[in-house]
């Protein structure tokens, strides 16, 4: 049976937290008022704080970083077919020139974009406020799943714990 639960403050960015750790890497969309597709990007997350915003590694004249400065209005879209988990999260954007952060969230994976490390002037942050997101979820171990659908086809009642909500951040 699918569940509709909406969550809240702190309950709302721990299962924010939580979808994002676990699927990383996100379509990343400016310039929504466009809706083309074409300003959608993959990125991977690299942080979600404890407010819930989600930060990101960007090169200071990336496409994405001007057309923030134009609109900061975003849209995240992040999906894990295998595990049933999808979340789409619509927010605000800024471009942080912090040098302490941009310390805190170097991990070897970010010199590949950043061929002079974390040093690198071309460097910048991207900070996602969240103002709303989306999530569907289904829980429990994989197989156990793939049986729990094998026996609601044979069945006709649905079996899977699914689960879905809007997560309001604030």
């Amino acid at each position: 049976m699918e569940h509709q639960t909406n969550l809240n403050a702190g309950e709302g960015i721990k299962k924010l937290k939580q979808l994002v750790d676990d699927i990383d890497i996100c379509l990343f969309c400016t310039d929504l008022k466009t809706d083309d597709g074409a300003t959608c990007r993959p990125m991977s997350r690299q942080e979600v704080d404890e407010d819930g915003s989600i930060w990101f590694f960007s090169e200071i004249n990336s496409d994405k970083n001007i057309a923030i400065l134009k609109d900061n209005a975003v849209q995240l879209f992040f999906s894990h077919p295998g595990k049933h988990s999808y979340l789409v999260v619509n927010g605000l954007a800024e471009i942080i020139h912090d040098r302490g952060k941009i310390e805190a969230l170097w991990s070897p994976m970010a010199k590949v974009w950043f061929k002079n490390g974390k040093e690198d002037p071309g460097i910048s942050l991207i900070k996602v406020n969240p103002l709303s997101a989306y999530y569907w979820d289904t829980e429990g171990n994989k197989m156990v799943n793939i049986l729990k659908f094998l026996a609601s086809v044979a069945t006709g009642k649905q079996l899977l714990d699914n689960k879905e909500g809007e997560i309001l951040i604030d």
